[in-house]
């Protein structure tokens, strides 16, 4: 792999893994955008399926899976990092640091709900982003986001909301949030078509080159 390749694949793979941890840490928060019910989350998260596609062009699918699940792996030790700091003895020198806990400290449900949306829909995006790039090769990229994403997202979303919310809030609370979801990861992916051409395409990447 070129130096310039291996470089953008790295920015790319760092950027993903930040973006899953940002969208983790604001899920935590349920906020009110044009009168839909949000988590916060949504404000970052459709970014990284974007992300994923430019490391899946840049790679190749099994690099681009092995991300995922190192993320979800990331954001696990986050949670757990956040649980036990918030367990921990306060310096009462310093205050009792009650905000920490009560922002940070993580909603377990939550948590899993996340992590397994992740996992399922950026699996299901790299799946149909391979089958676009197997029908298409190098024609029509602005397809193989629009494609992955109107599969994947639909899906992150009903996976999220039906494990974190389902039976916990109102039915139509529930619904605001999946809707919303869908909406704003969908125009997200508008926005980010263009990044699809900001890296080179890589066939086949061999580790030892």
């Amino acid at each position: 792999m070129q130096q310039k390749t291996l470089n953008i694949v790295v920015i790319v793979s760092v950027a993903y893994v930040a973006a899953q941890m940002l969208a983790d840490i604001a899920s935590l928060r349920i906020v009110m955008i044009a009168g839909f019910s949000v988590d916060a989350g949504t404000l970052v998260y459709p970014f990284t399926f974007t992300l994923r596609d430019l490391v899946h062009k840049t790679t190749n699918k099994q690099t681009a899976r092995t991300l995922i699940l190192a993320a979800a792996v990331i954001n696990i030790f986050m949670a757990l990092l956040f649980w036990v700091a918030s367990l921990l003895p306060a310096d009462m020198g310093v205050g009792p640091q009650l905000a920490f806990g009560a922002v940070l400290a993580p909603v377990w449900r939550i948590v899993f709900a996340s992590i397994s949306a992740e996992i399922i829909s950026e699996f299901i995006d790299s799946e149909v982003y391979e089958r676009w790039v197997e029908r298409f090769r190098q024609k029509y990229q602005w397809g193989r986001v629009l494609a992955s994403n109107a599969v994947a997202v639909p899906i992150d979303s009903l996976v999220f909301c039906a494990i974190a919310f389902f039976g916990a809030l109102p039915f139509a609370i529930v619904a605001s949030i999946f809707w919303a979801n869908v909406i704003i990861k969908g125009l997200t992916t508008l926005l980010s078509i263009p990044l699809i051409y900001a890296v080179p395409e890589v066939e086949q990447v061999k580790l030892d080159d």
